[in-house]
């Protein structure tokens, strides 16, 4: 399982005139691969904003899905940010410019042949819609931050340059008309004694899963560890004579 981060780029997102439609999507895709997201930002058109983000993510060896800022206009700097960020130069890649000219003939230029312009060493991420390539460089894919060209271009990169995962296994349980503060000795007792299972609470005054006041506890890592941290956690519940069910919610690795 890797951990990846997701960017979206675009200052019509940050400022409302166009609503996100990227992060449900590049959940989901990451999930059904057996990753996970570790980080999402929203980050506007503005070069130094963008130069610090990947300065970052570079730094950190992350895996970076990011969207938009890769077209030909001027508030276009996603490429150049990462070149920066990386202290080199954008290299314009034949094979991009070539998809470009094929597409577009003469109007290629002077301006839409500029999108074949990546960092220097950068890969091809295919563009089924246009052929218009994104670039895999260091880790980063930079997608287009059109839904129905980002989407399918994310799935080719899951596919082709990392190797699915396993999504860790999830036991979750619903405690009905219980407090979170009258809990809160048992969860710490849970989390020092399995440190390396995940856990979380979430309350809820009603949700889908269950109309009336409750808690969802679930655990979560290798299916023997969230198993046993479970058994263990509803052993105190028992003890401080609460009532729990199993959630819909929980999940098999």
């Amino acid at each position: 399982m890797a951990q990846f981060q997701v960017l979206i780029i675009g200052d019509e997102i940050l400022s409302g005139r166009r609503q996100d439609q990227h992060f449900g999507v590049a959940l989901a895709s990451l999930q059904r691969h057996g990753h996970q997201l570790a980080g999402v930002r929203y980050l506007p058109d503005h070069p130094a904003t963008l130069v610090a983000a990947f300065r970052d993510t570079l730094t950190s060896n992350a895996n970076v899905i990011s969207f938009g800022g890769i077209g030909a206009t001027p508030d276009d700097h996603t490429r150049l940010a990462l070149a920066t960020a990386a202290d080199i130069a954008l290299h314009r890649h034949d094979e991009a410019a070539a998809l470009i000219e094929a597409r577009f003939g003469e109007q290629a230029f002077p301006y839409r042949i500029q999108m074949a312009e990546f960092p220097a060493g950068s890969s091809l991420i295919p563009n089924p819609v246009n052929q218009v390539a994104g670039c895999f460089f260091r880790q980063h894919a930079l997608l287009p931050g059109f839904p129905s060209m980002a989407w399918p271009m994310l799935e080719w990169v899951l596919e082709t340059h990392f190797t699915d995962g396993q999504a860790p296994h999830v036991c979750s349980i619903i405690v009905p008309d219980a407090r979170e503060g009258e809990l809160v000795g048992i969860m710490q007792t849970l989390v020092d004694q399995h440190p390396n299972t995940g856990f979380s609470s979430l309350p809820s005054y009603g949700n889908a899963r269950y109309a009336t006041p409750h808690i969802e506890f679930s655990t979560s890592g290798e299916r023997d560890a969230a198993e046993a941290t479970m058994r263990d956690l509803c052993a105190q519940l028992d003890a401080a004579g609460l009532i729990w069910f199993v959630s819909s919610a929980a999940t098999a690795s």
